[in-house]
């Protein structure tokens, strides 16, 4: 009866979560109901299990949340992401209209920029380069996808994202953690992607199709509409109505100013984690009131926050003009954090009820059962969360919330190093997350005016199968040569 119920209340939670059910009252109701069938007692179980572990998320994360979505905003506000944009639109031009969007979304994602920021920023850039290179409007999803939500949020070195953030606390690394096996990772990501963009393209200009009827306003539309909002909350880490929100400069800064911040995010958050913090003194940490952890429990998260605000002031004092509204830009990115934060955190609460009744057990030792080792276990355990949950952050957090303890142990007897642990469950997650009711999936297609029937396939081959092979030749090498 207790898996029974662990599977009924998550059928649940994804069913009503696809249908635009707030994650915030879905996510202790399925608890509850895996509590329930459980015989477990249920209030205890919402007041202590679900909120212990939904609060210690917040408590982990929430400053990295609420630095990235008031950065990306900032970036947007001031024309930053625009101009970035415009430059690369003017380099590589409509005969290289996939490769510009691809880029464009992958330099500002990489520096800090939400990617549902990105979304809104480069939805109309895409739609002017695709029409003019007459590139069907379907193929846009999947441009963006790619440059946005593949390489720069799981596996290239030193991305601030949060899914590249979460795993630090839980093994003790930093943002760049087995950075030659990131690399090698995301050249594939971004190989395959662009070899099938390209394919995808030849193949619809030898039938004959045109760039097709497109609603301009697609964009607009979508950052007003409130299933959709509901639905990205709990893939992202910014809320997509407050995109309208906030006031936008009058004039655009040179692509030298526009790129400044993202330099410094990657800059600052490298000097941080291997330079600054390993030679600070923080033997405070081990007193009780900073809970006794060491700075491997939290070196990784300051160095991404510290490099967040680096970026911030950069970008204020060289933008000051070009922002007229600081106080509205900064309270509606301060705004957009807090919803995607507490949906993510409620999902944890859930994996954390789940992961305590006696049930589970049978699930842990399936797990950890399954053959080819460890990193095999871990990258089938976040891809099957992150896909059942519509969330990479929130199914990496569940995953090692219930796990990565054990994880550590397996480590610690097989010589296996944390960083590689870090890059296989990041990118596990980042992989199966993208299934139809991924809230990033959603939000995509709604900015882009397109449907599931005619884009989804196209995400799917630059979105998963892309990061699975990269996946399986990060186990691969990983597995022969160790972490490097």
């Amino acid at each position: 009866m207790g898996l029974a119920g662990i599977f009924l209340g998550l059928g649940l939670l994804i069913w009503l979560s696809y249908r635009g059910w707030s994650v915030l009252v879905l996510a202790p109701a399925a608890a509850l109901i895996a509590a329930l069938f459980a015989g477990e007692p249920l209030l205890a179980h919402w007041t202590q299990t679900f909120m212990g572990s939904a609060a210690g998320f917040l408590a982990q994360f929430f400053p990295l949340f609420l630095l990235g979505a008031v950065f990306g905003k900032l970036m947007d506000d001031s024309g930053s992401v625009q101009t970035i944009a415009r430059f690369m639109t003017e380099k590589l031009g409509p005969k290289r209209a996939m490769l510009a969007v691809v880029l464009a979304g992958a330099l500002v994602t990489y520096g800090g920029v939400s990617l549902f920021v990105a979304f809104f920023v480069l939805a109309p850039m895409a739609q002017a380069l695709f029409r003019a290179a007459n590139i069907p409007a379907r193929l846009m999803p999947a441009a963006i996808a790619l440059g946005t939500s593949t390489f720069t949020m799981s596996a290239l070195p030193g991305t601030p994202a949060i899914q590249n953030a979460i795993p630090m606390p839980f093994f003790g690394t930093t943002a760049f953690a087995a950075p030659g096996l990131g690399v090698i990772a995301s050249a594939i990501m971004l190989g395959f992607g662009m070899w099938w963009l390209r394919r995808a393209e030849a193949k619809a200009r030898a039938a004959g199709e045109s760039f097709g009827i497109q609603n301009a306003d697609a964009h607009v539309d979508a950052a007003e509409d409130p299933v959709v909002r509901e639905r990205a909350t709990t893939a992202g880490s910014f809320d997509p109505s407050e995109v309208q929100q906030g006031q936008h400069g009058s004039s655009q800064p040179g692509i030298v100013v526009a790129l400044m911040p993202l330099v410094v995010v990657v800059v600052v958050n490298l000097l941080m984690a291997l330079v600054v913090l390993p030679r600070m003194d923080t033997d405070y940490l081990a007193e009780a009131r900073f809970g006794g952890i060491g700075l491997a429990n939290v070196g990784g998260v300051w160095a991404v926050l510290v490099a967040l605000a680096a970026a911030m002031a950069v970008l204020v004092a060289l933008n000051w003009k070009r922002l007229p509204s600081l106080r509205a830009t900064v309270d509606a990115g301060a705004n957009a954090s807090v919803l995607p934060v507490v949906c993510v955190a409620s999902l944890v609460g859930f994996g954390a009820v789940v992961a305590a009744m006696p049930a589970f057990e049978i699930v842990r030792e399936w797990v950890l059962g399954i053959g080819g080792g460890p990193l095999v276990s871990l990258a089938l355990s976040t891809n099957i969360l992150a896909a059942l949950t519509g969330s990479a952050s929130g199914g990496l957090t569940i995953a090692l919330d219930a796990l990565g303890g054990t994880f550590m142990e397996l480590a610690a007897t097989t010589g296996l190093d944390p960083a590689l642990m870090h890059r296989v469950a990041v990118i596990g997650a980042g992989t199966l997350d993208s299934l139809p009711h991924n809230g990033a999936v959603v939000t995509l297609l709604a900015v882009c005016g397109t449907k599931h029937r005619e884009s989804y396939f196209d995400i799917v081959m630059v979105g998963i199968v892309g990061a699975l092979i990269a996946l399986i030749a990060v186990i691969v090498l990983g597995t022969a040569f160790g972490s490097f």
